[in-house]
Order: C-alpha cells, then sequence, then structure tokens
C-alpha cells in the first residue's frame, strides 16, 4: 500500500513540477502578444490561441497536484477542530463519495463531446489557428482521471496514517520538498 502511495505521489508531483512551466511559458507568450499587438499593429490567432491551450494545460493537469498539496478550497468550519483520525475518516469518505463520483460525472458527461471533437479531427475555426483542438478538449478526460489518480493516494495516505504510519508520510513530504 505504501509503494503504491509513493508511486503515484511522484507521478503526480512530477505533473505538477513540470505544469509550472506552462505558467511561465503562458507569461511570456501572452508578453509577446500584447507587445506584437500594440507595438507592430499585429495579431497572430495562432499565438493568441497558443494562450488558451497554455492557460487550459495548466489548470487541467495541475488539478491533482493542487489536491496533493491541499490547495483547493475546503471549507474548514469543523475539519480543524477534528482529531488526527477523524480527519483521516472525513478526507477517505469526502474522497470516495464526493471527488471520485464527481470525476466520474465530469469523465462520463465530456465522453461523448471530446469523442465527437476526435472523429472530426476538430480545429480552430480560424483559418490561421492551431489544429488541434481535439486535443484541448481531451483535458476535458484527462483531468477526472489525474484526480481520481491522486483519490486513491488520498486514500492509501489517510489509510496509511490511520493505521499508525504517519512516519512515513512525513518522510516521504520532506524528501519531496527538497526535490
Amino acid at each position: 500500500m505504501h509503494a503504491l502511495y509513493l508511486l503515484i505521489s511522484k507521478f503526480i508531483e512530477g505533473l505538477g513540477r513540470t505544469t509550472r512551466y506552462l505558467g511561465l511559458i503562458l507569461v511570456i507568450n501572452t508578453a509577446l502578444v500584447v507587445a506584437l499587438r500594440y507595438i507592430f499593429n499585429w495579431s497572430p490567432i495562432a499565438l493568441q490561441e497558443t494562450m488558451t491551450y497554455l492557460h487550459t494545460s495548466l489548470f487541467m493537469v495541475g488539478a491533482a497536484y493542487t489536491l496533493k498539496h491541499n490547495g483547493h478550497v475546503r471549507v474548514d468550519v469543523f475539519y480543524q477542530h477534528m482529531s488526527v483520525a477523524k480527519k483521516q475518516w472525513v478526507n477517505i469518505f469526502g474522497t470516495l463519495f464526493l471527488l471520485f463520483p464527481t470525476c466520474i460525472f465530469v469523465f462520463v458527461s465530456c465522453l461523448p463531446y471530446v469523442a465527437s471533437s476526435w472523429a472530426i479531427n476538430e480545429h480552430s475555426i480560424e483559418s490561421s489557428g492551431l489544429p488541434w483542438l481535439f486535443l484541448l478538449k481531451s483535458l476535458l478526460l484527462v483531468q477526472p482521471v489525474l484526480l481520481m489518480i491522486q483519490g486513491v493516494a488520498e486514500i492509501l495516505k489517510s489509510t496509511l496514517i490511520l493505521q499508525g504510519h504517519q512516519a512515513l508520510i512525513e518522510n516521504e513530504h520532506s524528501q519531496g520538498e527538497g526535490l
């Protein structure tokens, strides 16, 4: 169980660390679009659409990393005063009964939409736009899958903590911060 948790944790951590470069590229791309528009009066559509692709990728792929680091919004009115064991049970049940059903709903709802995009090899409606709109729409399926993978890691982590393996989790986190 601990090995699977570590495997998932390292995978999501690697994805998250990779997506941070998307943010940097997005900032550079946005500055370039603004400079080209206002200095040279030129607005290439493909470069503008690249901002959408980068922005979407950053958030859709980075969501699981954010979950791993407790970065999502949560209401801690009751949670913050709970014991460690109760918090772990809330995390397990929240993942099983809130996160997983939501991810499954999003995946199932988006599947026909993404499949039809792939079937027609959908591209930008602009003639000089990017030809990979079907890939961008595929992120609608990637995000819930990544969130569910991280959800499994969250359940494993909570189970390990409930079994008294808190030191293993803390050791993994201290090693991960140094990367």
